[in-house]
């Protein structure tokens, strides 16, 4: 396929994103009660948007560590205080881009571009960009057991609300999910169909680079360690929200919040729409009935959360129009 064919469709599926997002916003918003949703927003105290923001930015120094560490593992020199910086930008275009990825996207080509050329530069820009794809992989390692958990322990509670109502928009979530997740997936045989060999050869070369960045008592504690502590810093900007909106008042309601936000990060994993934006509050409106509370109170800690994602991420703009370090 020529790149003159391939540039338009690129831009269609990125304006196809643009018009999901604002289509599942506009359907969730017509849902509830919007009055109610602003105003349970502005309950939130300026020292708690303060505190958010401060917390976010520990968030970027520890994933951009754990950048740092596993590009070394992979023998990629890669400074921190160059990966911190590329963090932020990488940070801000996936809130302004759709697709939630494109900013990685954009930090694994720039880091290549800082790599030294030779007789081994497609290795060198193959490691480079493992160590983009790993690092994110080594946040969903901790989430998704951390969302399981969650769910288990809230169903074996009883938080979970088992009338006829609530297990119908259960099961259609799960419906639309499992739609979306064989769509990828056929998408995905699509792109591969034909090139059966060359699958295989990549694929021993990931294994081989997923052993090297998590493999080892101490290699793998340290990734775990800092994904953790990057999940926590989430959540924490979550509980700020929900607290400082008064959406909670004793800490057992804070525990069940937080296991619902876990599940918001993971719905945010789905790639249609721009930053997560409508996904995650589509699951929130569905979530939050799910135990007994309002609809809005979960989607104004949602819309809370995203707004001051992406307040903090704007530092990043200031990397954007900085030239890629070159060798």
């Amino acid at each position: 396929m020529s790149t003159a064919t391939s540039t338009p469709r690129a831009w269609t599926l990125l304006a196809l994103r643009w018009v999901a997002t604002v289509a599942i916003l506009a359907l969730v918003l017509q849902m509830i009660d919007l009055p109610q949703l602003v105003n349970q927003l502005s309950r939130v105290p300026a020292g708690f948007i303060v505190l958010a923001l401060g917390l976010s930015v520990a968030q970027v120094a520890l994933s951009a560590w754990r950048w740092h560490f596993t590009a070394r593992q992979l023998a990629v020199s890669l400074p921190y205080p160059l990966a911190f910086r590329e963090y932020y930008l990488a940070g801000f275009l996936n809130q302004v881009l759709p697709g939630g990825v494109m900013g990685d996207v954009n930090r694994a080509w720039r880091h290549s571009r800082s790599q030294a050329a030779g007789t081994r530069i497609r290795e060198s820009r193959l490691a480079v960009i493992h160590a983009v794809v790993l690092e994110r992989l080594s946040g969903q390692m901790v989430l998704v057991p951390v969302v399981i958990m969650a769910l288990l322990a809230l169903w074996g509670a009883g938080r979970f609300d088992t009338t006829a109502q609530a297990s119908g928009l259960a099961l259609s979530a799960w419906y639309w999910l499992v739609l979306l997740m064989l769509l990828a997936v056929a998408g995905w045989l699509l792109v591969v169909s034909g090139k059966a060999m060359a699958l295989v050869r990549y694929t021993r070369r990931l294994t081989r680079d997923i052993e090297v960045a998590f493999g080892g008592w101490r290699t793998g504690s340290l990734q775990l360690a800092t994904s953790m502590a990057v999940l926590l810093t989430y959540l924490g900007v979550f509980a700020l929200v929900a607290v400082g909106m008064g959406a909670v008042s004793m800490l057992t309601e804070l525990f069940i919040t937080l296991a619902l936000c876990s599940v918001l990060l993971l719905a945010m994993v789905v790639p249609i729409t721009v930053s997560g934006w409508g996904v995650r509050e589509g699951a929130a409106a569905l979530l939050w009935p799910a135990v007994g509370w309002p609809a809005e109170v979960g989607v104004a800690i949602s819309v809370g959360y995203g707004a001051l994602v992406f307040l903090a991420s704007m530092p990043g703009a200031l990397v954007l129009f900085r030239r890629a370090p070159r060798a």
